[in-house]
């Protein structure tokens, strides 16, 4: 039986691409803003583009809010895309502090305007990069949605903040812009978080919308 994902109407994101790339990986994909779609989801992805801030507040006017923790609390898996991963942290420093919706403790900050070399660089970053583990860290990536993905594989990036979990175990993978580190994927038992677009990640980011339907 295909798994019954709900990609979250809020009125930001490409939602149909998402939808395509699920649909190609074999889930019964369904776009909705009501909550009690949410609430019969096998799976729940969240997307979003735009400034956290103004994705925070067309979750809390829709009533959608509310709906997304209580799916969460049910340990059923999560995924949020871009700045839908952003806004599982704490706070958002985007054109002011905003709370988002603090599933994983931490902060997202603008990413660095420098490289390790300490010369400029462009922000907001867009392209592809490799992801790896975080270093000084053992991570295994088996049974989460890195799964079957290699290290070093490449996926494709647009953004110009960063999240920064309070707690390291949260960081589930890293890419290197100019030697700075930057968040690339984050965990929290059942919810996932992918600062990269898989549905617009070729083959790499298909495997790993399949292995997100294989949770």
């Amino acid at each position: 039986m295909k798994p019954n994902t709900v990609i979250v109407d809020y009125g930001v994101g490409n939602l149909r691409s998402v939808a395509r790339a699920l649909e190609f990986c074999g889930a019964e994909a369904k776009i909705s803003a009501d909550p009690k779609a949410i609430a019969l989801a096998d799976r729940v992805v969240l997307p979003g583009v735009g400034a956290f801030g103004d994705c925070m507040l067309e979750l809390q006017t829709r009533g959608l809010q509310k709906a997304l923790m209580e799916f969460v609390d049910t340990d059923r898996p999560f995924l949020g895309i871009c700045v839908g991963m952003q806004i599982l942290h704490e706070i958002g420093e985007e054109f002011g502090q905003h709370e988002g919706l603090g599933i994983i403790a931490g902060r997202v900050s603008p990413i660095p305007a420098v490289g390790t070399d300490g010369y400029l660089h462009k922000v907001p970053y867009i392209g592809w990069s490799g992801i790896f583990p975080p270093e000084n860290k053992e991570t295994s990536w088996r049974n989460t949605i890195l799964a079957e993905t290699k290290k070093g594989a490449n996926v494709y990036f647009v953004h110009s903040f960063g999240a920064k979990p309070t707690n390291p175990e949260h960081i589930l993978a890293v890419y290197y812009y100019n030697g700075q580190p930057i968040t690339a994927a984050v965990r929290s038992q059942n919810v996932y978080g992918c600062q990269f677009h898989p549905e617009k990640s070729g083959q790499v980011g298909l495997q790993i919308i399949k292995d997100f339907l294989k949770l």
